[in-house]
């Protein structure tokens, strides 16, 4: 029986130079009420920036998303990290009582590659205060939750599958399938670090998501599909 029991969609800002929506998403998990957040959007310093690449409000920043749930960043008990891009482990230094889930290739490629996205926010994420797991490959955390390793866009980026008990089965695809396009004719950007494995990845996901009968596939970057979902106050349950 899956022990999550509701899926609150945030918007964190957006990007300021085409307008896109900035993602997290928070699970409520197991009969004790439990937090799971995936991603957590920009760091407190972008908040009001205009130079920075992202447009973010007090009310936009993860910590202000939270209060309009009732909740702190304390209420969180866990962060899966996607990948660790700017825009998705700015915030992460707002939760250093939380668990981390990353992929090991992921952290290692943020660690060791020395790219600038990476680079740009280090102090947030690579905070000696954060406590990382990391994992390899796919990995159930709990029933109804399941981390699924897409690397491509990055190394090891991943995607996080869950299941509600009315709306079914949720592909949270995060930026391995960022828009609704085929994994061949998907445009790539200058931050899709390997092109072949970045297709590759898509195409998993779009096969698995048809295999088991997937509802919703939510894709991070779409601002056309972000304006027709349920977001929070509003959640999918």
């Amino acid at each position: 029986m899956t022990e999550v029991r509701e899926l609150f969609l945030l918007q964190l800002g957006t990007v300021r130079e085409v307008g896109v929506p900035i993602p997290a998403y928070l699970l409520k998990v197991g009969p004790d009420d439990q937090y799971v957040l995936v991603d957590t959007g920009c760091a407190r310093r972008v908040i009001g920036d205009p130079e920075s690449h992202f447009v973010v409000t007090e009310d936009d920043h993860i910590a202000g998303q939270l209060q309009k749930l009732g909740l702190t960043t304390g209420d969180v008990t866990t962060v899966v990290v996607s990948h660790l891009d700017p825009d998705h482990a700015g915030a992460n230094d707002e939760f250093p009582h939380a668990e981390f889930i990353v992929q090991r290739a992921q952290r290692e490629h943020a660690r060791s590659s020395g790219l600038f996205r990476y680079e740009w926010y280090r102090d947030q994420w690579d905070d000696p205060r954060l406590r990382y797991r990391e994992v390899d490959g796919d990995v159930e955390l709990r029933p109804g939750l399941t981390l699924l390793e897409c690397g491509g866009h990055v190394p090891g980026h991943q995607a996080v599958l869950v299941e509600l008990p009315e709306t079914g089965r949720v592909l949270l695809a995060g930026d391995a399938w960022m828009r609704g396009t085929e994994a061949e004719t998907r445009p790539m950007t200058p931050f899709d670090v390997d092109e072949a494995a970045t297709r590759r990845s898509q195409r998993r996901l779009a096969d698995l998501a048809e295999e088991l009968g997937v509802a919703l596939v939510v894709h991070n970057h779409d601002i056309e599909q972000w304006a027709t979902l349920r977001r929070a106050p509003q959640s999918y349950t």
